[in-house]
């Protein structure tokens, strides 16, 4: 993966220093739950609540910003595997959340579409 990436705010980062894309490629180690051709799915290394799992298409987005009516299977496919995902972390009965930051007012760090599973404790509102 050598393409260069725009995100939104400005510099250009090639995709082979893209931390999420290091991931996908297994270049960097991580906890799996739930892999599929589009999607993979890793415990958080630094998680906000008992259950923190990130999910992140294989496809590099930079964010949510920059999807296109082309990704409309791919976002439904991150909403479905988030409830799946869910129940096998007991954490659907109780109740959890999903979040995707959209740039860098937004909250997000890194720059390739991702969303957070969020539960295992009550979660707050307003969040931050």
């Amino acid at each position: 993966m050598q393409l260069e990436i725009l995100p939104e705010g400005g510099d250009r980062i090639s995709m082979s220093d893209c931390l999420f894309c290091k991931i996908v490629t297994k270049s960097i180690p991580s906890k799996i739950v739930y892999e599929d051709e589009t999607l993979i799915a890793i415990e958080d290394i630094n998680p906000s609540a008992p259950v923190h799992v990130l999910l992140i298409p294989k496809k590099h987005i930079a964010s949510l910003h920059d999807t296109s009516d082309a990704d409309k299977s791919l976002l439904g496919h991150i909403q479905l595997v988030a409830a799946q995902i869910a129940r096998e972390q007991n954490i659907a009965v109780d109740g959890y959340r999903l979040i995707n930051n959209c740039g860098t007012m937004g909250g997000q760090e890194v720059m390739h579409l991702h969303y957070h599973l969020l539960g295992g404790r009550e979660m707050l509102w307003p969040p931050g």
